[in-house]
């Protein structure tokens, strides 16, 4: 197994016994006299496991097992006791201290080597745990430092240590259950269970059970009760992901439980308290669909005690270059690959891309770009799609520059398109240049002006100014 042990006693005897038996575990061992000693030493070295006695001159065992708990680089560093007969119930307190396990006088070779094994075991687990809690919270961060992501941040932050429910909206491939885990680490409930149910994916006749559990024989292929996602998620947050794909039926029941919060299974009349907090999310517009009747306007209500909007991936493209080069670390590591690096213009070409689906397109393009390049990425490994959306990018790079700089306050003053076959003027051939730019991007974003602006750089007022001017029409 490895690893190196520090034995502290003031008997030599002991000293040279418990390094004789480590040893010949494959075990280094480190031994002193003192706990004032042992400090030293831990101070200085890696050390993997502190065995001590419990009686040692000066400063006695266990204020060494409290002086270890309460240091933050040692609080995970097992402890063992030794104890004499006399001490027994002093060891039995160790425990209640921290200590990891206790051994007494004489020594059994046995015993030791037990012990010492199952304390190095159970803290590289724990260790192994941590680092596995730790990679899969960078998986789940949201990456960004648009003026649009830092706002979302910030109302993340805000909501987060209330016990308010959030319905989280937003396009497909936003990033929905991301927020939803963001507020969930960031609550009181973090130590909690975080559940997750897709509605979407749900047959209709199941989710009462889904949500609700079952008693054993309420239905056809109910052969055993079954704890539901309300009673699992219970101590911490249920997060109903699209939620506006939940059949009307079962949103009547899960009104019912956020009013009341107390649930029962399906076939049963036992009913039961759980303390829950609810985060939804959906792409629909869940206001039109209550007033359409596909949805309960009570329960919309419910849920909707503050709205969280989950940008699109168009309107902070700024975010592209992170996004990308953070699954690139990612992708690399977890297909066993040595960092790739980006050749020039292949980020550019990304951001002049669409993404309808969102940053769930971007990951799964880096990840197809992580397994099929070599050691750099490329134009040529980009999608055919994306290299036009560069070359249109380029041809038109002139037109921004001349929008950036140009008065806001002359845009009356364009004129009208030029004829087919009339030779442009400086100023025709720029009103043209900027009138194809403008209208390119309306049309990626099907003719949203809010997100258009974004992408443009203008004001809302601005752009309905320029649309004008330029003359410009939605085709239809």
């Amino acid at each position: 197994m490895g690893g190196t042990v520090l034995v502290v006693d003031d008997e030599k005897n002991i000293r040279r016994t418990l390094r004789m038996v480590l040893e010949g575990d494959d075990l280094e061992v480190r031994d002193v006299e003192r706990a004032e000693d042992a400090l030293r030493v831990l101070a200085e070295e890696p050390i993997d496991a502190v065995v001590t006695d419990i009686r040692l001159p000066g400063m006695s065992g266990i204020d060494l097992l409290q002086r270890i708990r309460g240091t933050a680089n040692w609080a995970a560093i097992p402890v063992l006791v030794i104890s004499g007969h006399a001490t027994v119930g002093v060891a039995v307190d160790a425990i209640k201290l921290g200590a990891t396990d206790f051994f007494e006088k004489p020594l059994d070779r046995d015993r030791v080597l037990v012990s010492v094994r199952n304390a190095l075991r159970a803290s590289r687990l724990e260790r192994e745990v941590i680092a596995l809690r730790s990679a899969a919270g960078a998986r789940e961060e949201m990456v960004g430092e648009s003026a649009v992501m830092r706002r979302l941040y910030t109302e993340v932050e805000k909501v987060a240590p209330t016990r308010g429910r959030v319905l989280i909206t937003g396009e497909s491939g936003t990033g929905k259950e991301l927020i939803a885990k963001a507020i969930h680490r960031m609550s009181p409930r973090r130590e909690g269970p975080f559940v997750k149910v897709n509605c979407a994916a749900i047959p209709a006749e199941l989710v009462e059970s889904e949500l609700f559990g079952h008693e054993k024989g309420a239905f056809t292929g109910a052969v055993a009760r079954k704890r539901g996602h309300f009673e699992a998620a219970h101590g911490g947050t249920l997060f109903l992901d699209e939620i506006g794909d939940m059949p009307l039926a079962a949103q009547a029941k899960v009104l019912r439980v956020l009013q009341s919060g107390e649930v029962n299974r399906v076939g049963s009349d036992q009913v039961f308290t759980v303390d829950v907090r609810v985060l939804a999310a959906t792409h629909r517009d869940l206001e039109r669909e209550s007033r359409e009747g596909r949805f309960r306007e009570d329960l919309y209500f419910r849920l909707n005690v503050v709205p969280i909007r989950s940008p699109a991936l168009r309107e902070h493209p700024e975010d592209i270059s992170l996004l990308v080069r953070s699954f690139l670390r990612e992708f690399c590591k977890e297909n066993g690959l040595k960092a790739k690096s980006i050749a020039p213009g292949v980020l550019d070409a990304l951001r002049g891309r669409g993404f309808p689906g969102n940053v769930r397109e971007l990951k799964n393009l880096v990840e197809r770009l992580v397994i099929l390049s070599g050691d750099e990425i490329t134009l040529e490994d980009l999608p055919e799609e994306s290299r036009h959306s560069r070359e249109a990018r380029e041809r038109t790079a002139a037109a921004t520059v001349s929008v950036a700089v140009r008065d806001d306050d002359d845009d009356d003053d364009v004129g009208p398109p030029r004829a087919p076959g009339e030779r442009a003027t400086l100023r025709q051939h720029r009103d043209d240049a900027e009138r194809a730019y403008i209208l390119d991007t309306l049309k990626e974003v099907d003719w949203n002006i809010s997100r258009a602006s974004t992408l443009l750089g203008l004001e809302r007022t601005n752009l309905h100014k320029k649309i004008r001017a330029l003359g410009l029409k939605r085709e239809g």
